[in-house]
């Protein structure tokens, strides 16, 4: 059959799609690269399989939140810098938003038994996205014995010798570095060479980003575009952080916050929860920016609000500046505006700057299997380290306070039988769980 190419995507149609995704990118990294993987691969055909894991393997590899970076890549791909700065701000601004809102009820009228009761109920449907996005994702990489033992094997270093994510993706790499010199057939990208790969695309529908496309004059290395993209971001961190400097001090809250979460945005390698203790030491112990209490249930809304993991840095930051009063005493929430807008800016400049400046590099990598393989077996591990997630979040779920959940297990099993089996939307999905959650909290049973 004929694979026609789909149409252009004008930057209206993907400035309209980036902000639909962030009000509804529930369920973390995982849920959140499953979302795209089912519109931009499955359904629009903006980019294809072999490319969509092929920018998620680099983003892998790179401090900061993977799914933001994802989007970025792949809104750059598509309309140049401008896209990818859309994509990344929409995917992330609604959350800060969302979160600003909900940290001033926070702080302004306390416990509300209302949101209590919603939020025990998206937490089941958050253990399924991930175990549905393990699936998803493991049934389309893990395409051999090789793979699915390394898959294994990342799911054993991290979710029970505790591994650090680096060194699990430092292994990863190395294996796929050897495999690709003794058993090169097993770690071919997807859409890669061979009569089964052959007939698979010759059956499949073109995406506008397909395997074979030529990479973009946009995309293609230079070293002068590298040095740019670097200095401008470089460039307007120190600028922000000299304006807060001179505002409020060196010494000051805001200043302070700046470099911590820079700093915090370098060591948050395999996500939130890798970087969380580093967070907790720095604003709990050293700052105080809030107590350890208020830390517990800012995760907790990072856990139940759309966009990244790590915007539970818009909540520390926004009770930092209410507590510490940097602007005006009788009107504290215009400092905590302003301390979780100066976390979310400091965490997220770098990862606008890996992609925009190591883009080009990646995308000359395309078919060299010296570089493919050690993404291929990244690519892999990513999928144990993601079932190792589920487990973590499941545990704190149906296990809370060390008491079996019996509500939140059967929640969670009809959640999974309702992605996987009905394919039911996720923004559905945590709608009606949210609504269940409400009215058993209300329904003692």
């Amino acid at each position: 059959m004929d694979r026609l190419d789909p149409a252009p995507v004008s930057l209206r149609t993907a400035f309209l799609y980036w902000l639909k995704l962030g009000f509804i990118s529930f369920g973390g990294p995982a849920g959140q690269i499953a979302l795209m993987h089912t519109e931009l691969v499955e359904r629009r055909r903006w980019i294809s399989e072999g490319r969509f894991l092929h920018a998620l393997n680099y983003c892998m590899l790179l401090p900061g939140p993977e799914a933001t970076q994802l989007a970025v890549y792949i809104g750059w791909l598509l309309h140049r810098t401008r896209g990818g700065i859309i994509a990344g701000v929409l995917f992330v601004l609604p959350s800060l938003l969302i979160l600003i809102g909900l940290s001033w009820i926070y702080l302004a009228y306390g416990h509300l038994p209302a949101v209590t009761g919603i939020m025990k109920g998206i937490k089941p449907a958050v253990v399924a996205i991930v175990l549905a996005a393990a699936w998803r994702i493991g049934s389309r990489t893990l395409r051999n014995g090789i793979l699915v033992g390394i898959a294994c094997a990342a799911f054993v270093a991290i979710a029970l010798l505790q591994l650090p994510f680096p060194l699990i993706v430092l292994a990863a790499a190395l294996a796929g570095v050897l495999g690709a010199r003794l058993r090169p057939q097993a770690f071919q990208p997807v859409g890669g060479h061979g009569a089964a790969h052959a007939r698979l695309d010759a059956e499949r529908p073109r995406a506008l980003i397909d395997d074979d496309t030529p990479t973009p004059e946009h995309a293609r290395f230079s070293r002068a575009r590298l040095a740019a993209v670097v200095g401008v971001g470089v460039g307007l961190m120190l600028v922000t952080w000299l304006l807060l400097a001179a505002w409020g001090g060196a010494r000051g809250p805001l200043a302070q916050m700046g470099w911590f979460f820079t700093k915090a945005a370098m060591l948050t390698f395999g996500g939130a929860y890798a970087v969380l203790p580093y967070v907790v030491q720095g604003a709990v112990e050293h700052y105080g920016w809030l107590s350890a209490p208020q830390m517990i249930d800012g995760l907790a809304l990072g856990e139940t609000t759309p966009g990244p993991l790590i915007m539970i840095v818009a909540f520390v930051g926004f009770v930092g500046g209410w507590t510490h009063a940097v602007f005006d005493a009788a009107a504290p929430w215009l400092g905590g505006i302003a301390g979780a807008t100066v976390a979310t800016v400091f965490t997220f400049i770098p990862s606008f700057v890996f992609i925009l400046a190591g883009g080009p590099l990646v995308e000359s990598t395309r078919g060299n299997l010296r570089l493919t393989a050690p993404l291929t077996a990244i690519s892999a591990a990513v999928v144990g380290v993601i079932a190792s997630l589920a487990l973590y979040v499941g545990r704190e779920v149906f296990f809370a306070g060390g008491t079996l959940q019996p509500q939140a297990i059967v929640l969670g099993l009809l959640a999974a039988l309702a992605l996987l089996r009905y394919r039911v939307g996720t923004i559905s999905l945590i709608a009606a769980c949210a609504l269940a959650g409400l009215v058993l909290s209300y329904w003692h049973v």
